[in-house]
């Protein structure tokens, strides 16, 4: 599947996305740091990039209705570290029916993983 990880998600997690088979390139990659969230949002569609985040904004269903972009993933771990961030990212993407998630809002906390996918016609 073909990623974008967000700034907030630890950058050195790449090399271990990338052997799990995934295209992944990030917002720093692309100059995007401290950018708008419509711009990272942006880059990440025109690219037809399934988007890992923190960033609680894109959990917004008004805002980024599931079925209406390639998808977003938003890790909901609180005040963890980013090595508990990143062991949390691997075990999703390790475990996880990833290549069914494209155009779903998915949401992983410490302990579950949720799954918003488009509504049905």
């Amino acid at each position: 599947m073909r990623l974008k990880l967000d700034e907030n998600v630890p950058q050195d997690i790449v090399p271990d996305v990338a052997r799990l088979g995934h295209d992944v390139d990030t917002v720093l990659q692309e100059g995007l740091r401290g950018h708008p969230d419509a711009d990272v949002w942006q880059a990440a569609q025109a690219e037809g990039r399934f988007l890992i985040t923190q960033d609680l904004d894109f959990a917004d269903t008004l805002a980024y209705p599931p079925g209406g972009h390639a998808g977003v993933l938003v890790l909901r771990l609180g005040d963890a570290s980013r090595r508990r961030i990143a062991a949390r990212l691997l075990d999703v993407l390790t475990t996880g029916d990833v290549e069914s998630w494209s155009g779903c809002l998915v949401i992983a906390s410490r302990a579950k993983l949720r799954v918003r996918r488009p509504e049905d016609p």
